[in-house]
């Protein structure tokens, strides 16, 4: 069953929508032809014409599935055609009311599932031009079958199924309006909702100041790289770099200018570090760098890189132009050894390479 369904409908879950909603249209209409040979049987509608207008009617709304089922129909603005398969539907329904005689009446009730099948994919404004449609069309139906056939569509009875139609039909345009409303402020419900949870997660995970990923998502990333390593044996890198002589910038310059360091700097960085890096803000003026599947001498060279790069960066703030030099220590992880040692390891380091002097880098033994 689900094999046929597949076949039918495809595995694609937006063309499944679309042919669900089109397959559901072809059942409605399979049951006006259904209903229309009813009154055939019972002698109220001619067979024929009867016959004819099934087989149109049951060809057209297989053209619709056939050209959604096909994917045609992805070329065009509406993919699903539910506005071409609503005109067709009225259209039908119009040629039926023509056709039944005495039980036309039963045409009304399909032209509001037809309509209401609409109130949930076309916008107000299609389903007000509908409306407009289907009210001139059985309109035209109605004028026409009284100056041809007068009798069986005699002229009072017919003005009273016209102003029936004509008051219920926009009625339903008016619900589809609400409806659209709803839905739309559903959808803005919705899309808030996803833009207020994705700055929740952001601000959960950054450093609001440079845009880093913060010391407690990095925590949590070290875990699952050292996790990694252990289940695959290959190593990674820890490195803890540190501005030198911040201190002074914010005195001499101020915060403000304090901060444009760190900003500038961490920007700077994140463009160097290779794709696979990790850089956090670890705290204050202190950043950590986690390069994963990298031995300590690769790591070393790229450490080095990344100081000369930000050594010749020159923060403009105002009248003020800073430049800075970062210290850093590297530990390379043990197999077998803790997360929490390593880090031990590279502040041990990057204290090493404070006390040589700035700009340094040292790889802890």
């Amino acid at each position: 069953m689900n094999r046929l369904l597949d076949v039918l409908l495809t595995t694609d879950p937006v063309q499944r929508v679309r042919l669900a909603q089109a397959g559901l249209a072809m059942l409605l209409m399979s049951a006006g032809v259904a209903a229309m040979h009813y009154f055939v049987a019972v002698g109220v509608a001619p067979f024929e014409p009867v016959t004819w207008w099934s087989a149109g009617t049951l060809l057209g709304m297989a053209v619709f599935f056939g050209l959604i089922r096909s994917g045609v129909s992805r070329r065009w603005a509406e993919p699903s055609l539910t506005v071409p398969q609503i005109l067709f539907a009225l259209a039908s329904g119009a040629v039926a009311y023509t056709l039944l005689g005495a039980g036309r009446g039963a045409v009304f009730p399909v032209v509001m599932v037809v309509l209401m099948f609409g109130m949930f994919v076309v916008s107000p404004r299609q389903m007000r031009w509908l409306s407009i449609y289907a009210v001139l069309l059985l309109g035209s139906a109605m004028a026409f079958m009284t100056m041809t056939q007068p009798r069986q569509y005699p002229l009072i009875i017919e003005v009273g199924h016209f102003l029936l139609v004509a008051t219920m039909l926009p009625a339903v345009s008016l619900l589809a309006g609400r409806l659209s409303r709803m839905r739309h402020r559903a959808r803005q419900q919705r899309a808030d909702l996803a833009q207020a949870l994705a700055r929740l997660r952001e601000n959960t995970t950054r450093d609001e100041l440079t845009g880093l990923i913060n010391k407690r998502h990095m925590l949590t990333l070290m875990s699952q790289e050292h996790q990694r390593c252990i289940r695959s044996g290959q190593s990674f890198c820890l490195a803890l770099l540190d501005i030198d002589r911040f201190k002074p910038v914010n005195e001499a310059h101020g915060y403000a200018v304090g901060d444009a360091v760190l900003t500038a700097l961490a920007q700077e960085a994140q463009r160097q570090v290779r794709v696979s890096d990790v850089l956090a803000r670890w705290g204050g003026e202190e950043f950590l760098l986690m390069m994963s599947d990298t031995r300590a001498p690769l790591a070393r060279g790229g450490l080095e890189r990344l100081q000369q790069r930000l050594a010749a960066l020159r923060i403009l703030h105002g009248a003020a132009a800073v430049g800075v030099t970062v210290s850093a220590g590297l530990a390379e992880h043990i197999a077998g050894e803790s997360l929490e040692r390593t880090l031990e390891r590279a502040t041990a380091a990057l204290a090493e390479a404070k006390a040589i002097g700035p700009g340094r880098a040292v790889v802890a033994s």
